[in-house]
């Protein structure tokens, strides 16, 4: 892939690309970590995680130092976390739980320059690499690298997912599985027919509008089932769960093979 942006990722949807979220561990080192083990992206998760702002600023440096790309899903759709996401130099921004086309709009006019959005101007800061330039030039090269990740779970924004796909600046349709099962009323059934259904519509609209399709899976199974129904961001498990899951089982393959004969 010879320009990792996001924005270029979107616009190869036939191009499976692999993260992994971070939901606890902010390190440093974690950006070369997920690097080394080839991850594509990274999903770096506000909204569980009480990671503060200070800490999305020194994440995203970690991660631009290791030539990762970030998908940060800030806390809520209110401008002021917006805004201040892509000023700190989010490139991939998701937000919770969006239902409609107004929201998407308020979305998009809050993380654009104009004559694309209404973000306030903040210039030679962290989003633009603290680097003068022509104020031309930075509004266009801002409204081109951010990319939007719209995160469908709630039966609404299946309902508008025709809709908000058909958006221009929406890069891309990503499922909140969970969230979207308690919407419907089927709180973790994902082989219910209604949740299927639900797939099957917010699948359909990315493909009609030729946008990616993005989710969390739990396992590289799930991962294989969701690409070949046409899911391009493959986010592969989470920080806290696969070192949970490591550490368990090599503990326990321990004290099976340390018992005191």
């Amino acid at each position: 892939m010879a320009d990792r942006g996001l924005k270029a990722m979107t616009k190869s949807t036939k191009t499976p690309k692999f993260g992994h979220l971070v939901v606890e561990f902010a390190t440093p080192g974690i950006g070369h970590i997920m690097k080394s083990a080839g991850c594509d992206f990274t999903f770096f998760d506000l909204e569980h995680s009480g990671f503060s702002l200070e800490t999305v600023k020194s994440a995203l440096r970690y991660f631009e130092a290791a030539d990762l790309p970030a998908i940060v899903r800030m806390p809520s759709k209110d401008y002021h976390h917006i805004a201040r996401a892509m000023d700190m130099g989010v490139e991939g921004l998701m937000l919770p739980m969006v239902g409609n086309v107004d929201e998407v709009r308020h979305i998009l006019d809050s993380m654009k320059y104009h004559p694309m959005g209404k973000r306030g101007v903040a210039l030679q800061i962290a989003h633009d690499h603290y680097r003068p330039g022509a104020v031309a030039d930075k509004f266009a090269a801002a409204n081109e690298h951010s990319t939007f990740f719209c995160l469908i779970e709630t039966a609404e924004g299946v309902e508008n997912a025709d809709k908000m796909a058909a958006i221009d600046g929406v890069d891309c349709l990503w499922v909140g599985h969970f969230d979207l099962s308690v919407s419907l009323g089927i709180p973790g059934q994902f082989d219910h027919r209604d949740f299927k259904r639900a797939m099957d519509t917010i699948i359909g609209a990315a493909k009609k509008h030729k946008k990616s399709l993005g989710r969390l899976v739990p396992n590289v199974e799930q991962g294989v089932t969701y690409a070949k129904e046409g899911f391009d961001f493959i986010c592969y498990s989470g920080d806290v769960w696969l070192l949970h899951d490591a550490l368990a089982d090599g503990i326990a393959k321990l004290k099976e093979k340390c018992k005191v004969k």
